[in-house]
């Protein structure tokens, strides 16, 4: 089996062997002196590594590799960055892993592409370096889809349901609100079927998955419309035939349910039930007046 500690140095040896001798034509005067004491500086580092200070170790030897290529004359001296909206210039360097100890030479694009992309708000990254100091970064962010509520935290999600960052961290355009465990990674095919029911897309302030089964709505006047499992799409258009037939979104209502495929059930408010019973009443007691007479 492989030393880990072995070959993480002849990796990192490997590295600079391939870097010195592509980049040997850019060299200032001297610079072949600073990396042959580079070299020398590893080979001497390389018999000290013992235990779990690999990781010290390799980091400090790739400082000491930064410096020297900087004194050497390959120090990154200006960076543009193309692509960003959300993040700033500090934000992409900070995933990228570039400081200002970092060097053109000893900097793996590959690697740093890699890092780039793992950044949540990043869907794809390109590095370039162009000798002796400049680098080149373009970016393309995910866009913010949806809110996402779970457990009482808010967080800002693509449409893939990655979770790009805290609600309120960064600005962000209104954004439709779904909650519950599963809401995020479903939040992008419900939110389509939602939009070919514009009159209630447009009045929703939430989409509550429920039982990681089936959404009830939530909208901005309080209504709740619980939609059934299965067949979400009809149940959508027997909404729309009410509302266009009967203005059913603006009845004093607290609930309309049509999870059942053959009926729509509707709750009055405590306002509406108590005027309902009154009215009921009132009705069988003209009923009565009029049977004694």
């Amino acid at each position: 089996m492989v030393d880990p500690l072995r070959q993480s140095f002849a990796e990192l040896i490997d590295r600079v062997h391939r870097k010195t001798a592509r980049v040997t034509r850019y060299l200032p005067p001297r610079a072949g002196l600073v990396a042959s004491l580079v070299l020398l500086g590893l080979s001497g580092a390389y018999g000290a590594v013992r235990g779990n200070h690999l990781a010290n170790v390799v980091q400090s030897i790739q400082d000491a590799c930064d410096a020297a290529a900087n004194a050497a004359g390959f120090r990154i001296a200006t960076v543009s960055i193309t692509g960003r909206k959300q993040l700033t210039d500090q934000d992409v360097l900070a995933a990228a892993g570039i400081t200002a100890k970092s060097s053109l030479l000893f900097l793996d694009v590959e690697e740093t592409r890699e890092k780039l992309e793992a950044a949540p708000w990043i869907a794809q990254a390109t590095v370039r370096k162009l000798y002796p100091g400049h680098l080149d970064i373009a970016i393309e962010e995910r866009a913010a889809f949806a809110l996402w509520q779970l457990n009482g935290q808010i967080s800002v999600i693509a449409e893939d349901g990655k979770v790009l960052g805290k609600y309120g961290e960064r600005p962000t355009p209104p954004l439709p609100l779904v909650v519950g465990p599963g809401a995020g990674a479903k939040a992008k095919a419900f939110m389509a079927l939602l939009d070919s029911h514009q009159i209630v897309r447009e009045q929703l302030r939430a989409a509550i998955l429920v039982a990681d089964r089936r959404w009830n709505l939530k909208l901005t006047s309080g209504l709740d419309i619980r939609l059934p499992e299965a067949e979400v799409a009809q149940a959508l258009d027997v909404l729309d035939a009410l509302e266009r037939d009967k203005k059913i979104l603006s009845r004093d209502l607290t609930a309309i349910d049509l999870r059942l495929p053959d009926r729509v059930i509707v709750r009055l408010s405590d306002e509406a039930a108590q005027a309902r019973e009154q009215a009921i009443k009132e009705k069988e007691k003209k009923k009565k007046k009029g049977s004694d007479a």
